[in-house]
């Protein structure tokens, strides 16, 4: 006679047999086609960024381990994901140099000194993001247009910048979609903002490439699809609020969606799973305050984007918004909560 063993457990429930080294490596195959197109727009200078990034971070990761006695754990794809989402949120003629100092201080600052991957509180890309803006506020904003005819084959001259020595801006160089809206008045059409075809970081490609990344992610079970929905969706309601207020002084909503680099935020960074909440309702909620915030930084900040700094803040407030929500225990009563 046959018997069979029912194994009873707490949650969660694995059907899958995934691990973290599974889902990094996945969002790395979601995020190569947008930084084949971010190549393929921009030439051998994006090219150079996004591989100094990529380099940088995953070797500071893995000296880092060493130093600490530890085993290398550059093999997980975390910190491959790092430096790709930070060479894409850089402009393409950034100087190297730079861009080599933001993959150090993504991986040591922005994840290493909390313990590394399972501890960081804000996105390690973003923080070296952040930290460069600091640093090199004129070398981080300066653009460089898409599609010149000859960028794989020249380079800008402020790529290859000596070390501390200040960036040669060409005359070519230009200002972003949303730059030019903040400052001139000037609105560009949707679908250039949408295929990419305007000046920008090098992740300000594509719309549609970041968004079948998301499907393909969230396909799989890899990102939770509240996070970006209520991102997008509150920009897009507030900022339509304010176009049908205004049509003159605030742009249409599918402008606020597609320009700058909201797309590849919502999509690849703020749902960081070690950096958002965990409760269904705290996930719609961090996505809503991304959303406002980026649409009072664009709208009425000093910044023509804000995407960075508002993900960055709901991270910070991202503990507190799991536990202001938890949830009640199963059978108590509703002023008795999870501890």
């Amino acid at each position: 006679m046959l018997s069979k063993t029912l194994n009873i457990s707490t949650s969660p429930h694995i059907t899958q047999s995934l691990g973290t080294n599974d889902i990094m490596r996945n969002v790395v195959w979601a995020l190569l086609p947008v930084a084949i197109f971010a190549v393929y727009s921009f030439g051998l200078s994006a090219f150079l960024v996004i591989l100094t990034t990529l380099f940088s971070c995953v070797l500071t990761e893995h000296l880092l381990c060493r130093f600490s006695n530890k085993e290398s754990t550059v093999s997980d794809w975390s910190a491959a994901i790092t430096g790709l989402l930070l060479g894409l949120t850089l402009p393409p003629s950034f100087p190297l140099w730079m861009a080599l100092c933001g993959g150090i201080i993504a991986i040591a600052l922005g994840k290493f000194i909390f313990g590394g991957l399972g501890y960081n509180v804000f996105n390690p890309a973003l923080v070296g993001r952040a930290v460069l803006q600091a640093a090199f506020p004129v070398a981080i904003t300066t653009w460089h247009p898409a599609f010149v005819a000859d960028r794989f084959l020249k380079l800008p001259a402020s790529t290859f910048t000596f070390p501390f020595m200040e960036p040669e801006i060409e005359a070519i160089t230009g200002a972003t979609p949303l730059a030019a809206f903040k400052f001139e008045q000037v609105t560009t059409s949707t679908s250039d903002l949408a295929l990419g075809l305007i000046s920008g970081s090098t992740g300000e490609t594509c719309a549609w490439l970041i968004l079948l990344g998301g499907v393909y992610l969230v396909a799989r079970k890899m990102m939770n699809w509240r996070i970006p929905v209520s991102i997008l969706g509150t920009v897009f309601l507030l900022s339509g609020f304010f176009h049908l207020i205004d049509s003159d002084l605030y742009p249409s909503p599918f402008f606020m969606l597609f320009s700058g680099g909201l797309m590849l935020g919502a999509v690849f960074m703020a749902t960081d799973m070690v950096a958002s909440p965990i409760t269904p309702v705290g996930v719609i909620i961090y996505g809503a305050i991304i959303g406002l915030l980026v649409v009072v930084i664009r709208l009425w900040g000093g910044l023509p984007e804000g995407v960075m700094y508002a993900i960055l803040l709901a991270n910070a407030i991202s503990p507190h918004i799991d536990n202001v929500i938890r949830l009640r225990v199963y059978g108590t009563s509703k002023s008795l909560k999870a501890t």
